[in-house]
């Protein structure tokens, strides 16, 4: 989340009105993330997100997307409902923007995550891969290896090295995941981005699974090792927590054993994954405009992440 166009009052009052929600009462910006602008609306009667789709989002993708939320969402699970306007559309536009509001679930998202939390997030992680086996819409991963490699090339080499010296060395290790990239792992939609700020958790229970903007049909293996990469860790990507990354596993399959192909390809797909946010995060670091409300993230976080994953192959899930 983060926020890039600016709406006044009068725009926003005029677009909740749209929807049978009550009358805006407060409207505050989220700084956290880096694709979309989003809100924190409260009406007289309630709170919701507002997001308005700017980058990496096609707006084609939106049925996708917004009806995967209420799919999950009628199936129990814990993830927002789209609030649908009067006229039953899910999203709208302003100034040729898309535009959703999205239900508000309580909770918080944790810093210093413990065991029985990265528990709770398996079994949720766990329960929406089983309850979106049943949603009838699919969408192509457009950040697969392929893709994510490209971008890192598109950005250059010497671009890489501004960031840091020791960056433009994941080329190379990006032609090695993508010539050895498994296939033919169990499928179904998945997350792909479920990072800590992506869970809203009271205790250790998980109230909410949000910003399903990149979700796809995948493995669900995959989306088990991105979880994996993005709690298991310091911020720094240093440290890996054993306890935490075993915790998680638990916890998804307590409702969905792995199969002895999803155990071999965990590194590999760890690895697919940090990759992945190397090249969004360098390609962000480049890109992002110096008056945006939005903070940048280090790509050598994951850089480190990867490098440990390709140290300790099968050990780093066990």
């Amino acid at each position: 989340m983060a926020v890039y166009t600016h709406l006044g009052a009068e725009d926003l009052a005029r677009l909740i009105a749209e929807y049978d929600v009550g009358e805006l009462v407060s409207a505050k910006g989220i700084a956290e993330g880096v694709s979309n602008s989003n809100w924190l609306i409260e009406t007289t009667r309630a709170r919701y997100i507002l997001t308005m789709y700017e980058r990496r989002i096609d707006p084609a993708d939106l049925p996708f997307f917004l009806g995967l939320l209420d799919h999950l969402s009628d199936a129990n699970c814990p993830v927002p409902r789209t609030i649908h306007d009067r006229s039953g559309a899910a999203w709208r536009k302003i100034d040729d923007k898309a535009v959703a509001l999205i239900e508000f679930l309580p909770g918080v998202s944790p810093t210093t995550p413990n065991p029985a939390q990265l528990r709770a997030v398996g079994v949720a992680l766990a329960q929406t891969h089983l309850a979106a086996q049943g949603f009838p819409m699919t969408r192509a991963n457009d950040l697969g290896p392929p893709q994510t490699l490209a971008m890192l090339v598109q950005c250059g080499r010497d671009a890489l090295a501004l960031i840091d010296p020791e960056l433009p060395a994941v080329l190379a290790l990006g032609d090695g995941i993508v010539a050895s990239w498994p296939s033919d792992l169990p499928a179904s939609i998945i997350h792909s981005d479920l990072f800590p700020d992506n869970v809203l958790m009271l205790g250790d229970r998980v109230t909410g699974m949000i910003d399903f903007y990149f979700a796809c049909s995948g493995a669900m293996a995959y989306d088990l090792a991105v979880t994996h990469a993005a709690w298991c860790f310091d911020q720094s990507g240093r440290r890996n927590y054993a306890e935490l990354g075993k915790a998680l596993i638990e916890g998804y399959e307590s409702l969905r054993p792995l199969s002895e192909s999803e155990r071999t390809a965990l590194p590999s797909l760890a690895q697919g994954a940090c990759l992945r946010f190397i090249a969004s995060r360098a390609q962000d670091w480049l890109d992002t405009p110096a008056d945006a409300l939005v903070r940048r993230k280090d790509p050598m976080d994951f850089m480190r992440r990867l490098e440990f994953y390709r140290a300790n192959g099968q050990s780093a899930f066990t």
